[in-house]
């Protein structure tokens, strides 16, 4: 049997979700008996997949799939899903694979779960563990239909190296018009990118304005982390809307999320909940964001970030 795997990818390179997704079908693979094959679409080193348990890379190079479609990706992994005979297919949760998720469980007929935290703990019935109402409460759902597509949720599962190796094969799929066309695409490329990042430090109106988010982003250059920020920070113009993370903005699951002058409204509390360890420093002993923390700061962020960068860079000197 082949569990099919989608693999993302930016400017040619893989993505660490790429890693984590192909680390996951290998499991999904051992539990029921079959091998691994990754879709890649015009991203090199293809052949590096079997280091973390791809037996098979169907390697698509199309200019036509450059810029991501929605519908065009969605059929290129339907059609590769049905060429291998398919039965699992595994995406990331990543805001992409959401949007193409729904087209490709339409197209394959396949019941799909996302936000998927674990190995399914059983494959007969097959049945996988997700996140529910916006990550506060954890749900097992089974999926009966013939094909199961699943989401798997961002640095849930890890990255998982094996001794291994793939053969990489051509794949050139009939790409259907979309009625869509990108005009030009423009990203920060000198910033770590918060869907990928492992450390995400974020400031909200604590900060009193734009001209003290320097020290956010001395922070978050010190931990090689991603700078974020509150709605009301993104709303007020202070900081770009790529930026805001959140229920209405965008889902955090970093390993370490560091929130600075934030209070932690319900919706921010929402789309950062999957992330593993939280950080909060306030000056509000009352504020919600505490409840909710692994570790809290009661304190001026003016005067505990300065410190908190002095002795990292003191650390890391010491370390180097």
């Amino acid at each position: 049997m082949s569990i099919l795997v989608y693999t993302e990818s930016e400017n040619g390179k893989l993505k660490k979700t790429a890693l984590e997704v192909v680390s996951y079908a290998k499991a999904v693979a051992d539990q029921m008996g079959g091998s691994v094959t990754a879709v890649v679409i015009n991203a090199e080193e293809a052949e590096s997949l079997g280091n973390y348990g791809a037996s098979k890379v169907l390697l698509v190079k199309d200019d036509s799939l450059k810029s991501f479609d929605a519908k065009k990706y969605a059929a290129t992994i339907a059609e590769a899903a049905k060429n291998e005979d398919a039965k699992v297919i595994i995406v990331s949760s990543s805001a992409d694979s959401k949007y193409l998720a729904p087209l490709l469980a339409v197209g394959l007929e396949a019941g799909y779960v996302s936000n998927v935290v674990a190995a399914p703990s059983s494959t007969s019935p097959f049945t996988v563990k997700h996140t529910a109402f916006t990550n506060k409460a954890f749900s097992n759902s089974e999926i009966t239909t013939d094909v199961k597509l699943v989401g798997l949720s961002n640095n849930s599962f890890g990255i998982v190296e094996v001794s291994g190796s793939a053969i990489v094969e051509d794949f050139s799929p009939a790409i259907p018009d979309s009625g869509v066309s990108v005009v030009s695409v423009d990203k920060a490329t000198d910033k770590v990118s918060i869907a990928d990042a492992e450390v995400v430090v974020s400031g909200g109106r604590g900060l009193k304005g734009p001209e003290n988010w320097g020290m956010i982003e001395e922070l978050a250059e010190v931990l090689g982390a991603a700078t974020a920020c509150s709605k009301p920070v993104s709303d007020l113009g202070w900081r770009p809307h790529s930026e805001h993370v959140g229920q209405t903005g965008k889902p955090v699951a970093s390993n370490l999320y560091i929130a600075i002058g934030i209070s932690g409204a319900i919706q921010h509390l929402a789309g950062i909940n999957s992330s593993k360890v939280k950080v909060v420093i306030n000056t509000d002993p009352e504020a919600p964001f505490f409840k909710a923390a692994d570790y809290g700061v009661v304190g001026d962020a003016f005067e505990v970030v300065p410190k908190l960068i002095e002795k990292l860079k003191a650390f890391k000197a010491a370390n180097a």
